[in-house]
């Protein structure tokens, strides 16, 4: 049977009855009140009775395709809760009262339709597929367009299929639109897990990367906006749909609108969820018995007995020999999390208004001390969201608009430093036979030296930490219509805005250090030995600490101001000429409220200028031009101000005449082609203004008879650069929209953007210039070009209603200059190489052939400059023929750590009242290396009881005791005795023996949701319930399997990456 959705929100929002403000009655209102006070008291009651008269009217409901009857179709009474659902007949039967109305008939995937009730006692209804995108509207760079006339390169996101588990939407954007490549580092509570957003990669080695975020027209944190408020979301990628934005364009731009109120009734909606986190893979440590084999095995002695090896597997001793799991010890399986969303939206004709609250909680899990102390140490993050948008008719022609929001946060955590890093690396580097966890008789343990900690006093007696943030955000602007004024200026209108923005944030930390002690033996009695340095019978502390918590504080702030003024004009002439243009002036002060230094107290400020023109001829052929004039106080008077224009064109093959024999298979065709500039003021460098010269201290000078008297000299440190200036974006874009059968939609675009002026410091400038600083310059050049497209489709499939969905996303980039000189080798120039986030160039490293087989191998091979090697350890190739392994063998290996491949697929089913949805996403060409004490050097700390060692090495390391069958197809060399031992050099060279594919495919998010019946919610005051049950990031499928892959390299050091399961409902009211 075929499933309805008429409980959408977005529906209830229009039907109105009554407003919430008083209005004025209407001059027909009017004069029937004038009418009814004329007339007797029997016509008034007869009036009424007819009013309130019943009348049943029946139907039938067809789909326009097939001409089938419709299973679940929606009936409303608008501006009531009067409903009715069609049978599997397709037919349906309402109730109404009094005389007039209107029905509304409404089905999934179908174009709604009403119709006037007048004295009609059967209505019969054909819906139409709702295929039709004519009259999308897509939210663009300062203003909006018709779907079909845009030309540029614009993804937009359906944000009801956004499932954000977490309390950061950065991290769902992955495989969610094409063009965006996203990466997830860490599954920390609060605002460390944000990810790493880039729009069509990245094509800047220097600098900033990331898009422009603009939330209601306003440069604003893409994390502090709650996804329920959110009414679209846009990314502008090419030149044609970023150039307005100028120096703050070459990125790419994201655009985010919240939500406005709407006219009818108050509306409520609901969501509340509660879930469980989980981490999606962590690593897992070696025991105390198999680490002591390793290490007898890297030493070449019997350094631990095979006495000490079995007590460390009985637990007999687990003070003196402890076997700690320090994941178990210190981190719990499993957190929760809670959020609570709240809507009300309605008004009249004067006032609408959207105000919505929102709260989440997320725990860590960070396991705590219990009721030792009057505070909880391990991290717990609360969110409080509030937000009010109010728009106000001053009159038919001017609409005054006003948007308040404010967005507090706190976190709470162990107070050992301002972050978990240094947890995490001794939790990845404690041995497991170091010490207990605590020892039996309630002291604290620790290292045998005082030099380091035990993790779990680190995570729980180490004092707390608590962080505060508040962002203010303000908005006030004003439309008018000028076109209702004076009809010839019909289709323009004016628009001012304004916003104050303020954002401050607080860490406290309350700290100390505890005693703890390290036991060396027993005595007679079984009891516990420790230090007693002085004979006084007294155990010493290996560490004296104190119980007496410290403070710190620190503290950061700023405070930003926009204004913007523009003339928006949009008219259709003679029905064929569709005209629009947009002129906009606009300025931003940024403040730093709680600045360090004098520089950076000073404000910083941008202006500039926008403009676009837009023609369509018939809706069929389609021309645009787009400018930005901006300033930027980054660079020096007379440097200041750049223009980028940049243009585009389109053609809706599908509108000729001579294509329509193929409309019933391509419906719908556009080409569209763009080419612009844009640019990028964020360059870096180390100065708050990189044009002036520096004076720096040039050396100590003496003078007189004995060389006593002197002093400090003083010379040029940087020099002036007065040309210093933006990065510049050279942007092409070519695209195809099409749509087969009204059933299947495909976009796709190839783009190519020219990076120049990246501001780097000179590296290839000799040393006989003379300068004491070398000077950084706009010399840089980058290529980034790739393919993005996706495609989306709907069927009907008997009873179930399915929509599928997918997107790619491909890009590579190259060095083209960044100053250097050849190398003598031209296999090791960076020139022509890939380069990922951070400035980070794709690896180069050996080549690792395999390990040595054989002393005879050892001696015919190339002779490796890398210290002592031997058996087992890694063999490296002979790149460049010399007969010698060196740094000069290295080549690019592997890819960079942001994937070239980027996609996601998924597909919704609705049927009755239950809907399913599932989301998968993926990367690939990525990589990673293995690296740390725990998995690549291995015993090179030179502290057994900071020695950790992975689990994964175990059965995959060459050793002296296996056969040569076990040894052909380890993963891990030979085993070296601490950081100076053989082969400890050699095997730990960068080689692509330690390099990891990055490429994963995983389930991101799986839902099922059941909405209950109409005729049970009719009967109360709930329009519409929802419950769900979902799941995110439930299975990784990766070559990587030591962890989670998306988390990169290194040793997997860090909080997890999560799996959620989240139990909720939505209700509308």
């Amino acid at each position: 049977m075929r499933q309805f959705h008429f409980f959408c929100k977005q529906r209830y929002l229009k039907y109105t009855v009554l407003s919430l403000l008083l209005c004025p009655l209407s001059s027909s209102a009017a004069e029937e009140w004038k009418d009814v006070k004329g007339e007797s008291t029997t016509k008034i009651v007869e009036s009424t009775q007819q009013k309130k008269q019943k009348r049943v009217i029946t139907g039938v409901v067809r789909d326009g395709d097939t001409n089938e009857p419709i299973i679940g179709a929606s009936v409303w009474l608008k501006n009531s809760s009067v409903g009715a659902v069609t049978d599997i007949d397709g037919k349906y039967s309402i109730t109404i009262e009094g005389v007039g109305g209107v029905l509304e008939f409404s089905y999934i995937g179908m174009k709604k339709q009403e119709i006037a009730i007048i004295d009609q006692k059967s209505i019969n209804v054909t819906l139409q597929p709702d295929t039709e995108v004519l009259d999308e509207v897509v939210v663009v760079g300062y203003g909006s367009q018709k779907k079909e006339s845009v030309v540029g390169a614009i993804s937009t996101l359906d944000i009801k299929k956004l499932k954000v588990p977490g309390a950061s939407i950065s991290n769902v954007l992955a495989g969610q639109l094409s063009g965006v490549v996203a990466m997830t580092r860490s599954g920390e509570p609060g605002k460390n897990s944000a990810a790493d957003f880039y729009i069509r990669g990245v094509s800047s080695f220097k600098g900033t990367s990331t898009p422009l975020v603009l939330v209601d027209g306003i440069e604003r944190d893409l994390d502090l906006v709650d996804t329920d408020d959110i009414a679209s979301f846009s990314i502008l990628k090419d030149a044609s749909a970023s150039a307005v934005y100028g120096v703050r364009g070459a990125n790419g731009v994201i655009l985010i609108t919240t939500k406005k109120g709407e006219e009818g009734k108050p509306a409520i909606n609901v969501r509340t969820e509660f879930g469980f986190t989980s981490p999606t893979k962590r690593p897992k440590m070696l025991d105390s018995a198999r680490w002591a084999e390793l290490y007898n095995e890297a030493s070449s002695t019997k350094y631990y007995s095979d006495e000490v090896m079995q007590k460390y597997r009985e637990h007999s001793d687990p003070d003196l020999y402890p076997d700690v799991d320090w994941f178990d010890a210190l981190f719990d399986d499993m957190a929760e999390n809670q959020r609570v969303n709240l809507s009300i939206t309605g008004g009249g004709d004067i006032v609408k208004y959207y105000v919505s609250g929102s709260f989440y909680n997320e725990s860590s899990i960070y396991k705590n001390a219990g009721n030792i102390y009057g505070y909880d140490s391990s991290i717990n993050y609360n969110k409080f969201n509030f937000r009010a948008n109010i728009d106000l008719n001053l009159t038919k022609s001017t609409v005054l608009n006003v948007n308040l929001a404010n967005i507090y946060e706190k976190s709470f955590g162990p107070g050992f430093g301002d972050n978990d890093n240094d947890i995490w690396g001794y939790t990845f580097n404690a041995s497991p036979n170091a010490f207990p966890i605590e020892y039996s008789d309630g002291k604290l343990s620790g290292p045998s030296t005082d030099s380091g900690f035990n993790p779990w006093n680190m995570l729980v007696h180490s004092g707390y930490r608590e962080q505060f943030w508040n962002s203010a955000q303000a908005l006030v602007g004003v439309t008018q219509d000028i076109g209702k004024l004076w009809k010839p200026l019909e289709g323009l209108t004016a628009n001012l805005k304004f916003s104050w923005d303020a954002w401050n944030t607080t860490l406290q930390r309350r700290s100390k250090t505890p005693t703890f002690y390290h036991a060396r033996g027993r005595d007679d009695q079984g009891n516990l030995i420790y230090d007693d340095n002085n004979g006084d019978g007294e155990w010493d502390p290996v560490h004296t600490g104190s119980e007496s918590l410290g403070f710190a504080i620190g503290r950061s702030g700023t405070m930003t101001r926009y204004l913007e003024g523009s003339l928006n004009y949009n008219r259709l002439f003679a029905e064929k000429h569709r005209v629009g243009a947009l002129l906009l002036y606009n300025q931003k002060i940024h403040t730093n409220t709680q600045a360090g230094s004098g520089d950076a107290a000073l404000p910083y400020k941008n202006q500039g200028l926008a403009g676009r023109v837009t023609y369509a001829f018939k809706d069929t052929y389609f021309a645009e031009v787009n400018v930005g004039y901006n300033g930027s106080e980054n660079f020096a008077r007379g440097h200041r101000f750049g223009f980028f224009p940049a243009a585009a064109i389109g053609w809706m093959m599908s509108n000729e005449k001579w294509f329509e024999p193929i409309t019933n298979t391509v419906d719908m065709l556009k080409l569209k082609a763009s080419y612009g500039k844009v640019g990028n003021d964020d360059i870096g460098g180390q100065r708050r203004w990189v044009y002036e010269s520096s004076i720096v201290g040039g050396g100590n000078w003496q003078y007189g008879q004995s060389a006593n008297q002197g002093g400090v000299g003083i010379r040029i440190g940087e020099v002036e650069n007065l040309n210093a200036s933006w990065e510049e974006a050279l942007k092409l874009n070519v695209g195809i929209e099409f749509s087969l059968f009204n059933k299947v939609k495909v976009q796709a675009d190839y783009f190519r953007e020219e990076r120049t002026g990246i501001f780097l410091q000179r590296a290839g400038l000799p040393a006989i210039v003379g300068i004491s600083t070398i000077p950084y310059v706009n010399i840089g050049e980058t290529l980034n070009q790739g393919f993005d497209s996706n495609i989306e489709y709907s069927q009907k499939i008997g009873n179930v209603y399915v929509t599928a969905r997918g997107n790619f996303t491909y890009n590579r980039n190259k060095l083209k200059n960044n100053d250097e000189p050849d190398w003598e080798y031209k296999y090791q120039n960076r020139i022509g190489k890939p380069f990922g986030s951070g400035g980070s160039m794709q690896p180069f490293g050996l080549v690792a052939l395999g390990l040595f087989q054989s002393q005879e191998e050892i001696d015919n091979s190339p002779v490796q400059s890398f210290g002592e090697y031997r058996v087992g350890d890694i063999k490296y190739q002979d790149i460049n023929g010399d007969g010698v392994i060196n740094s000069q063998d290295q080549i690019a290996i592997g890819y960079t750590n942001l994937p070239e491949i980027m996609y996601g697929f998924g597909a919704t089913a609705q049927w009755k009242n239950w809907d399913f949805n599932v989301f998968f996403q993926g990367a690939a060409r990525t990589s990673f290396f293995l690296s740390g004490s725990s998995v690549k050097s291995l015993f090179s700390s030179g502290n057994l009881e900071r020695s950790a060692v992975n689990e994964n090495i175990y059965n995959n390391v060459w050793m002296s005791t296996n056969t040569p069958e076990q040894n052909a197809n380890v993963l891990y060399p030979r085993l070296s005795n601490g950081s100076g031992g053989a082969g400890a050099s050699n095997n730990t060279q960068t080689s692509t023996w330690w390099q990891r594919n990055g490429s994963f495919i995983r389930l991101k998010n799986m839902e099922i949701g059941y909405t209950l019946p109409k005729s049970l919610t009719s009967k109360t005051f709930i329009k519409s319930f929802r419950f769900y049950v979902s799941g995110s990031n439930l299975f990784t499928f990766a070559p990587f399997d030591m962890w989670d892959p998306e988390k990169g390299g290194g040793e997997g050091s860090g909080y997890p990456l999560n799996r959620v399961i989240t139990i909720g409902f939505n209700a509308n009211f």
